[in-house]
């Protein structure tokens, strides 16, 4: 087995009114990008708080780079980097005084000035972090979990706010620290994003995992190759396409309609108009695509990566 990065076992942390995470195992090389995905309420922020040390578990063992977080807090820290949803910066200080700050929380780092150059912040460097926007704060909060030259890098949607080019210049951020051998963790709200950064992906609702693979290798689990998506006036019971045609795999609730998983189109879509037309309903709307990630999402967890 490949070396590890991230080694979790039976991992347990519970509240009083929910199981946040429910013996959880986890094992992340390194070098991967790892993707960890889940709606909200799913467990995903507690788990990587256990991970980072932010957060104590109620049970179960966690390693990070071979190390235990109780008695090796500090090495630990000076070997990882951490890129908050919401990083709350000092509004006084210029975007070159915070990098500095950061930079002088470790033995050895990082050139401030190359890091500002790499998520475009050279030309805000003396503006006042007040003054900055969403997206601009957003990369100055990875810029500060890159300045400590990090083993490992937790990404928490880092992405978020991002304009389009900011997003694939964040991408390609991430790509040189893996190639330079750096494991990224990662969590987003955007499947196409784990999709084209993510070795592995682990879906996790209520606590546990319930799948793990490559992104190709999840995809597959929908046994369909497409996806068939409708509403209908009024609604349909998804039972009544129980007997649609060979090729059909199965429905998932999407919002007011339905996803139905199928290999052919051409056999699918005049059976599923039939179908409608015969209950008597109306069709609202139809759309077909190919399988995504995000689709294997809906299938297993029945609710959107955005839902509350």
């Amino acid at each position: 087995m490949t070396e590890s990065a991230i080694h979790c076992r039976d991992l347990r942390k519970y509240y009083p009114d929910v199981k946040a995470v429910d013996g959880l195992d986890l094992y992340i090389a390194r070098g991967e990008c790892f993707g960890l995905l889940g709606p909200n309420g799913a467990g995903k922020t507690t788990t990587i708080e256990i991970l980072e040390g932010l957060t104590p578990a109620d049970s179960g063992d966690v390693e990070v780079l071979g190390l235990r977080w109780n008695g090796r807090a500090r090495e630990l820290r000076e070997r990882i980097g951490i890129s908050l949803q919401e990083t709350q910066f000092t509004d006084k200080l210029t975007v070159i005084e915070t990098l500095t700050l950061f930079r002088s929380f470790y033995r050895e780092g990082r050139d401030s000035d190359e890091l500002m150059r790499a998520l475009s912040l050279e030309e805000k460097q003396n503006a006042r972090v007040g003054k900055l926007s969403g997206g601009q704060k957003q990369r100055l909060a990875v810029a500060c979990a890159l300045v400590g030259h990090p083993d490992i890098l937790f990404l928490d949607e880092p992405t978020t706010g991002l304009d389009p080019q900011s997003r694939l210049q964040l991408w390609e951020v991430v790509t040189r620290f893996r190639e330079g051998g750096g494991t990224v963790l990662l969590t987003t709200h955007y499947m196409d994003e784990a999709e084209r950064l993510c070795d592995r992906i682990a879906i996790i609702d209520h606590g546990k995992v319930i799948a793990l693979g490559t992104p190709a290798e999840l995809i597959a689990k929908l046994e369909a190759s497409n996806i068939i998506e409708f509403t209908s006036d009024p609604p349909m019971a998804g039972e009544a396409f129980a007997d649609l045609c060979a090729g059909y795999h199965g429905c998932a609730k999407r919002g007011e309609g339905w996803q139905l998983r199928v290999d052919s189109l051409a056999e699918a879509v005049p059976r599923v108009l039939a179908i409608i037309e015969k209950s008597g309903a109306k069709l609202v709307t139809l759309s077909t695509h190919a399988a995504t990630l995000e689709d294997l999402f809906v299938a297993l967890t029945g609710r959107e990566l955005r839902d509350a």
